[in-house]
């Protein structure tokens, strides 16, 4: 018999087999449930994939102060000294309201339109948004919303308005996080300010002002139910083109103003009986267009950035503008025409350089170019003042003597206007006379470059290139510099600055620009402006000065006349001790008049344009002036004796001549 091995003392090792992580379901059942939670899964991660991408690429909110410009349209509202709106570029903002200043039923009748539980949710209102779902599936389509205040602000000024769930969803959070920067009076404030009310109007300060003439503070209960009506249909229920479809819901918001316990039922009943008066839409003076273009044209030169709406106070004095504009065109329609003039240009300075009144042509609906600020023209002698004015720099007096005869300055043979030579004459009465030969001369004595450095110390930007002929006014100017430079002698030599913005604000208030208060820098002695002023004087007042029909009743006046080569161009340029002004009478296509000068139709508008600005005001006297006025007696004996010697030795020479001339 074979034994048996004996035990071993060694473990046997035995394999157990593994579980499988994941076993197949062996009944239906197992089956079902598998698909189940398969489902669970993938629509949980369906779910997470879309939610990530509802909010993907979502905006960022933007910093507070930023939510009172962003989406704003450009807009410039230009007003008087004194408030009043002058006219509006762009849509109309309005002033800045604060909820907290105006009657508690205005906001009220908001909230009791557009979100009864303002006060009450975090931004969206869950509640709210249950009921609209539940009604838009009763009805099989959309037929109620639940967008609150602070979503429909997020709307206008962050998104946009297509109607997704991925913009409502964004228009949600981002309501959410709006709600825990600012406290719903801030909201509601920043809603009011920006909402729409259709005609190009937004923000309940510009709604309540061109709707019912008074400002947001003012507008009574069932004002303020109108208004309430407008953002739901802005464009559908215009006040102006659909009153009755805004009364309808008007008296839907009254009752939940009622409901809401915002007000009596007596009030209620009160408001939808009330008259309701809407004001015709402000119509704007269409001329001022030259004005307002000037104006836009400096505030984008003045500020480096510019913000969605600006308040512009413009300097202008708006009665004496319409008045002068209603002159100058009916003037030009009957006596321009007739002389075969068809543009004019004005311009008016207070003695501070305040622009009083612009007129920048005859019809701005017609033709936008501005003549005042934008036109290049020859002043022709208008320009003679800042000769004699270097030449006094220089030494001169006006008393001084010259001869008035043919010259020649290098092959130019400048000539006087109608022609003939009078001999000696003061430089007072060559100005006085314009006599073109003394002005040549005088430019020789004194230099172009010195002339033309000292225009442009009185404050001509214009380019110049000095020719011979710059003595006559042969170089263009606009009329801004040309007015602006006679401004320094009007004030004894201080270089005046026109200016025609007062003040720069946003619609909040906020003061972007103030016009400084200065002193006035000098460029021309003080002595010497006044014997400026006082030949200028007698150009006007002087039996044979050019500019007699430039007279200012009580008031004093000094000025040139000017006229370019063969009347294309028609100036008259003086101040009062009051105010400095330009009138300018021409044809856009350089085309001659018939024979027009300075000292005619410009002379006359120039007058009667000064009578409007002065009328009422008692006079002033204007430095230098008492001296012009009259030539002194030894001055007239010094001309009568100089003439008497000259003609004296021009008989002797043409006996001379004629003795030698063969018979």
């Amino acid at each position: 018999m074979a034994k048996s091995a004996p035990p071993s003392n060694t473990p046997r090792t035995v394999k157990v087999p593994r579980e499988p992580i994941f076993r197949w379901p062996s009944t239906w059942r197992g089956w079902i449930i598998l698909i189940v939670v398969a489902a669970i899964l993938l629509a949980g991660g369906y779910a997470l994939f879309k939610w990530r991408s509802l909010y993907f690429g979502m905006p960022k909110l933007p910093e507070t102060a930023e939510l009172w410009e962003v989406h704003r349209e450009p807009a410039m509202e230009f007003v008087d000294r004194d408030g009043n709106t002058l006219a509006v570029r762009g849509p109309r903002y309005g002033r800045s309201t604060d909820v907290s200043t105006l009657p508690a039923y205005v906001a009220q009748a908001f909230i009791a339109a557009e979100d009864k539980r303002f006060y009450e949710h975090d931004g969206a209102d869950d509640a709210a948004i249950a009921r609209a779902a539940l009604s838009n599936l009763r009805a099989g389509e959309t037929v109620s919303g639940a967008s609150t205040i602070t979503q429909q602000l997020i709307k206008n000024l962050v998104l946009d308005n297509r109607q997704t769930l991925k913009r409502k969803a964004q228009e949600m959070k981002l309501a959410r996080e709006l709600e825990k920067r600012l406290s719903k009076d801030e909201i509601l404030s920043l809603y009011l300010n920006r909402v729409y009310f259709g005609a190009g109007l937004y923000g309940i300060d510009s709604a309540a002002r061109n709707y019912f003439g008074k400002p947001p503070q003012d507008l009574e209960i069932h004002e303020a139910a109108l208004l309430a009506t407008l953002p739901k249909a802005p464009s559908k229920l215009n006040l102006r083109e659909n009153l009755a479809g805004a009364r309808d819901r008007q008296l839907y918001v009254l009752s939940e103003m009622v409901d809401l316990g915002f007000i009596t039922r007596a009030q209620s009943e009160a408001a939808r009986t009330a008259d309701i008066r809407i004001i015709d839409p402000p119509v704007f003076d269409p001329q001022l267009g030259y004005v307002l273009d000037a104006a836009a044209e400096r505030v984008r030169a003045m500020l480096p950035r510019l913000p969605g709406d600006l308040v512009v106070t413009i300097s202008i004095d708006p009665k004496m503008q319409t008045g002068i504009e209603k002159l100058l065109i009916e003037r030009m329609a009957k006596d321009g025409q007739a002389q075969g003039a068809t543009q004019v240009g004005a311009l008016v300075l207070a003695k501070d350089g305040r622009v009083v009144a612009m007129v920048g042509g005859t019809d701005y609906a017609a033709s936008e170019f501005n003549r005042v600020t934008q036109a290049r023209r020859q002043p022709g002698s208008s320009f003679k003042p800042f000769v004699y004015a270097a030449a006094l720099e220089d030494g001169f007096s006006p008393y001084d003597v010259m001869i008035d005869a043919p010259i020649t300055i290098e092959r130019w043979r400048p000539e006087n206007y109608g022609g003939g030579y009078l001999g000696p004459m003061t430089l007072s009465e060559a100005l006085t006379r314009s006599t073109n030969t003394v002005a040549a001369q005088l430019g020789q004595e004194t230099s172009e470059e010195r002339i033309i450095a000292l225009a442009k110390r009185f404050g001509m930007t214009s380019a110049m290139q000095p020719f011979p002929s710059l003595a006559l006014g042969s170089q263009e100017v606009t009329m801004w510099e040309l007015v602006r430079a006679f401004g320094a002698f009007q004030s004894g030599g201080l270089r005046m600055d026109p200016y025609l913005i007062d003040k720069i604000e946003d619609s909040r208030g906020m003061v972007l620009y103030q016009r400084p208060e200065y002193e006035r820098e000098r460029v021309y002695p003080h002595d010497l402006a006044e014997d400026m002023n006082a030949m200028m004087t007698r150009v006007v007042n002087a039996p044979i000065g050019t500019g007699g029909r430039a007279k200012v009743k009580n008031w004093t006046v000094a000025g040139k006349t000017g006229t370019s080569q063969d009347s294309r161009d028609a100036w008259f340029v003086g101040f009062t001790a009051a105010y400095v002004g330009a009138v300018w009478v021409g044809n856009d296509d350089d085309s001659a008049m018939k024979r027009v000068t300075g000292g005619g139709l410009p002379a006359d508008l120039w007058s009667d344009m000064m009578a409007l600005v002065h009328a009422g005001k008692p006079s002033e006297s204007l430095i230098g002036a008492e001296g012009g006025v009259v030539v002194s007696e030894s001055a007239e004996q010094r001309i009568t004796f100089y003439r008497g010697l000259s003609q004296a030795f021009s008989v002797a020479a043409a006996n001379r001549a004629a003795a030698r001339s063969p018979q």
